[in-house]
C-alpha cells in the first residue's frame, strides 16, 4: 500500500487507497459523471444477463448475481466516498459546490439499482438455493430487506414520488451540514482584557491566542492577548469549564446553542428540518410504514418504538433523581460560595460549577491532567492495549500512504504471532474549525474483499477526531475526555479492520444493526479507567513522570461524577430523536421545536432557554445516519458494559484470563462482523444472552434503579 501517482482521473480508480492529492472540485464535476455512465452500461448489462437467467429458469449463482453488484456498488462506495470524506476533511465553497452538483445523479443511481425488479426477482431465486451459508443467507435477507426500503415495490407515480423525495432529502441533509459548520465557524469573540479569561488554562490560553494569530494578529500571545474564542468544541467546552465570567460563559453557551437557527443572523436550519421530517413521513407511509422510526426499525435489533421507548423510559427513570440531586449540589457549592448563581442557576453555569464541585469532592483538576496525556503517549498506550487483548502490532507508515493534509498519519496492523498484514488505518486527530466538521467518527476507506483476481484487499479505516491540536513546540495535549474519544472511535475501527469474513457486504460493521454498531467503541473506552492501561500510557510529556496513583484513584472515583445529568441528557436526545420521526407531524399546530420542549419537561432538570435551537445543530439526526436511531448508544451500552464485564469477572490483574478473554472478544464480536445476528454474536462472547445490570453499575445509577 505505497502512495498512489496522481492520476487525471483519480475519482474513476475505483480500487486502492485514494490519491487524495489528486482530486480536487473540477475532477469530481468531471469524472463522477463519467463513473455514474460507465455503472449505468454495467448495470443494463447485468439486468439483460439476469433477465435472460430467469426467463430460462437456469440456476442463478451467488458469483454471477451477487458479486457483481458488489463490485458496482464498491466503484460508486470507492468513488463518492472519497468525495463526501473529503467534504468533511477539507471543505472549500468549490468542493462543496462540487458536491452538491453530483449528489443528484448519484441518488438516482442508487434508486434505479435498489429499484430494480429484475435484481430482486434474481435475489428471491438466489435465496431459494439450497447450497447457501449462513452468512449469504443473512446477506441476502438484508439485500433484499433494503431493496424494500428503497422502494422495490413501488410503481409509476408513487416510485416517481419516492425517488425525487429521496434525492431533495439527500441534499437537505448535506444542506443542513453545511450551514451548521458556515455558522460555526461565522461567530467568533476577541477578548483584549485579562479579566475577560480569568480563570482559563493555559493550554486553552494557547490555544485562543493561537486563533487570534490565525485571524490576522501576529504578535497574539497567551500572557498577552488577544484571544479568539469560537464555537468549535475545543475551545468552547473548557471556557464553559472554566471561565469565571459568567456573562461571557452566557454569550458564548446562547451563540452555541442557537447556531444555524438564524437568531444571529445567517442560515436557518428550522424550515430544513421540517421539510426532512415532512419528507421522511411520506417515505415512510409510501412503503407501507405508520412512520419513519417504524422504517428505520427494520434493520435494528429494537423490533418496535415502544421497545425503545420502554428502554429509555427505565433510564430515565433511574437517572431523573440522579440528575435533579446533582443539580441541588451544584447551587449548594453556588451558595457556599456566595455565588449570585445559587438563586438562579442557569445551563451556562453547570460545566462551571460542575468542574469546582468535581474538584471539591475528588480533588481532581481535569485541566492539570492535560501534560500527562500527549498524543503520541497516548497512540503507544493505546496500541499496547490492543497487542495485549487482541495480539495485533500497529507500527507506524507515515510517508507510505497518500493523505489529504499534513496532520493526517498513516498506520497499518499486523498480527503479533504470525506478522500477517491485516490492515491498516488514517489517523486525522485536530481539530480544523475552518474546514473539518466537528465531532468524531470513524468512516470506511477500504473494506475487507477479495479482488476479482483472488487475491485479498485489507480493510482500511479513516479514524477521525476534533482535539486539541498541537501550539507551537507543545504537543497535541488530550483531555481525559478526548482520550475516552480515541479509544471510541479506534474501537469502531477495530471491528472495521480485524473483520475475518470474507463476504464484503458482511465485513467489518458492514451489515451489523445499528443498534449494536457501538458496541466495540463503547467497549473501549472503558479500559481508560483499567489501571495497566492507564498508568501504562499517562506519562507527563517534559518529565516522563508516570501519573501519580492518586490522580488514577481520583479519575476512576470521579467516573460517575455527573452521571445522572450525563445519561439523562442522552435519554432527551434519544426520545427526542425518536419521538420526531414517529409522532410529530406536519399541519399539526406544534413544531418540531415545541415538541422537544414537551419532552425536555420530563428529561431536563434546566429548562431549555429561549435561544436553545438544539435541533438546528443536531447533526446526528439531521445530516448523518441516526434518524430515529439516536437510541442506539444507550441500547450499545448496555451491551459493551455487559462485554468489559467478561473480563472484570476474569479478574482485571489475571494477565493470562485478560489475554484469553481478548483473544475471545476479537474471534467473535471483531470477527464476525455482520456475518451473524449481534445477539447470536454477543451470546457466543459472553456465553448467555446480555443484562443492563453492568451498564447500571458501571453508571453509578443503581441505587435508584
Amino acid at each position: 500500500m505505497g502512495i498512489s501517482n496522481p492520476s487525471p482521473a483519480a475519482l474513476l480508480l475505483g480500487t486502492g487507497l485514494p490519491p487524495f492529492e489528486a482530486i480536487t472540485p473540477a475532477q469530481v464535476d468531471q469524472h463522477i459523471p463519467e463513473l455514474l455512465d460507465q455503472l449505468d452500461g454495467e448495470l443494463t448489462a447485468l439486468e439483460t444477463q439476469l433477465e435472460q437467467a430467469l426467463a430460462a429458469q437456469a440456476p442463478l449463482t451467488w458469483q454471477g448475481v451477487m458479486d457483481p453488484l458488489q463490485r458496482l456498488g464498491e466503484r460508486l462506495r470507492w468513488s463518492w466516498g472519497v468525495v463526501s470524506h473529503l467534504n468533511g476533511v477539507c471543505n472549500s465553497p468549490e468542493l462543496r459546490q462540487a458536491h452538491a452538483n453530483q449528489q443528484a445523479a448519484v441518488v438516482r443511481f442508487g434508486n434505479r439499482a435498489g429499484q430494480c425488479v429484475v435484481i430482486h426477482r434474481a435475489l428471491q431465486a438466489l435465496a431459494g438455493q439450497p447450497d447457501l451459508d449462513a452468512t449469504q443467507r443473512r446477506i441476502l435477507a438484508a439485500e433484499l430487506r433494503d431493496m424494500e426500503l428503497r422502494g422495490v415495490g413501488l410503481a409509476g407515480e408513487a416510485q416517481t414520488a419516492f425517488n425525487a423525495a429521496s434525492q431533495e432529502l439527500a441534499e437537505l441533509s448535506t444542506r443542513f451540514g453545511n450551514q451548521l459548520l458556515d455558522a460555526t465557524n461565522a461567530w467568533s469573540l476577541t477578548l483584549t482584557d485579562p479579566a475577560q479569561v480569568e480563570g482559563l488554562p493555559t493550554t486553552l490560553l494557547d490555544l485562543l491566542a493561537q486563533a487570534a494569530r490565525e485571524a490576522g494578529t501576529p504578535d497574539a500571545s497567551s500572557e498577552a492577548g488577544p484571544w479568539r474564542m469560537g464555537l468549535d468544541m475545543p475551545r468552547y467546552g473548557p471556557f464553559l469549564q472554566y471561565s469565571r465570567r459568567r456573562d461571557l460563559r452566557e454569550q458564548v453557551y446562547k451563540a452555541h446553542g442557537s447556531r444555524a437557527s438564524g437568531l444571529e443572523g445567517g442560515a436557518d436550519n428550522t424550515p430544513v428540518i421540517e421539510r426532512i421530517l415532512t419528507l421522511r413521513q411520506e417515505q415512510a407511509e409510501r412503503l407501507g410504514y405508520a412512520n419513519w422510526a417504524e422504517v428505520s426499525l427494520a434493520a435494528k435489533m429494537a423490533d418496535s418504538p415502544a421497545h425503545v421507548e420502554q428502554l429509555l423510559e427505565d433510564l430515565r427513570g433511574a437517572a431523573l433523581p440522579v440528575a435533579q440531586q446533582e443539580l441541588e449540589e451544584l447551587r449548594a457549592s453556588a451558595a457556599r460560595l456566595g455565588a449570585a448563581e445559587a438563586d438562579d442557576f442557569r445551563p451556562w453555569d453547570v460545566s462551571f460549577w460542575a468542574e469546582l464541585r468535581r474538584r471539591e469532592l475528588f480533588d481532581l483538576d481535569s485541566e492539570a491532567l492535560r501534560p500527562w496525556f500527549p498524543l503520541p503517549q497516548v497512540l503507544e498506550g493505546l496500541f499496547g492495549l490492543c497487542d495485549r487483548l487482541f495480539g495485533i502490532r500497529i507500527e507506524a507508515a507515515d510517508g507510505a500512504a497518500p493523505v489529504w493534509h499534513p496532520e493526517v498519519r498513516f498506520f497499518r496492523v499486523h498480527d503479533s504471532s504470525s506478522g500477517e498484514a491485516l490492515a491498516a488505518f488514517y489517523l486525522d486527530p485536530y481539530s480544523r474549525p475552518g474546514s473539518k466538521r466537528g465531532g468524531a467518527w470513524m468512516d470506511e476507506c477500504l473494506g475487507r474483499s477479495l479482488a476479482v483476481d483472488g487475491t485479498p484487499v485489507l480493510p482500511v479505516a479513516y479514524l477521525i477526531c476534533n482535539q486539541s491540536p498541537p501550539v507551537g513546540d507543545t504537543p497535541s495535549l488530550m483531555t481525559f475526555q478526548e482520550v475516552e474519544t480515541l479509544f471510541h472511535e479506534f474501537g469502531h475501527g477495530l471491528q472495521h479492520m480485524l473483520t475475518t469474513v470474507e463476504r464484503p457486504q458482511a465485513a467489518g460493521i458492514n451489515n451489523v444493526e445499528w443498534d449494536a454498531v457501538e458496541l466495540p467503541s463503547q467497549f473501549m473506552e472503558n479500559w481508560c479507567y483499567d489501571r495497566a492501561t492507564l498508568m501504562g500510557m499517562a506519562r507527563h510529556w517534559q518529565t516522563g513522570a508516570e501519573l501519580p496513583a492518586s490522580e488514577f484513584a481520583k479519575l476512576v472515583a470521579a467516573r460517575t461524577f455527573m452521571a445522572g445529568a450525563a445519561t439523562l441528557r442522552q435519554v432527551h436526545f434519544a426520545l427526542t430523536d425518536l419521538r420526531l420521526h414517529s409522532q410529530w407531524r406536519g399541519g399539526s399546530g406544534q413544531s418540531p421545536e415545541q415538541l422537544r420542549r414537551q419532552i425536555a419537561t420530563t428529561t431536563t432538570v434546566l429548562e431549555p432557554i429561549a435561544e436553545d435551537a438544539l435541533l438546528c445543530s443536531f447533526g446526528h439526526i439531521f445530516a448523518g445516519g441516526y434518524a430515529a436511531g439516536y437510541y442506539s448508544y444507550k441500547w450499545a451500552e448496555v451491551l459493551s458494559a455487559d462485554a468489559f464485564s467478561a473480563f472484570e469477572d476474569v479478574g482485571l490483574e489475571n494477565e493470562a484470563a485478560i489475554r484469553a478473554t481478548g483473544r475471545r472478544f476479537r474471534a467473535t464480536v471483531l470477527s464476525a462482523g455482520g456475518s451473524r445476528h449481534p445477539a447470536e454474536v454477543f451470546e457466543s462472547f459472553r456465553g448467555r444472552q446480555p443484562s443492563p445490570d453492568a451498564l447500571i453499575r458501571h453508571s453509578g445509577l443503581a441505587k435508584v434503579a
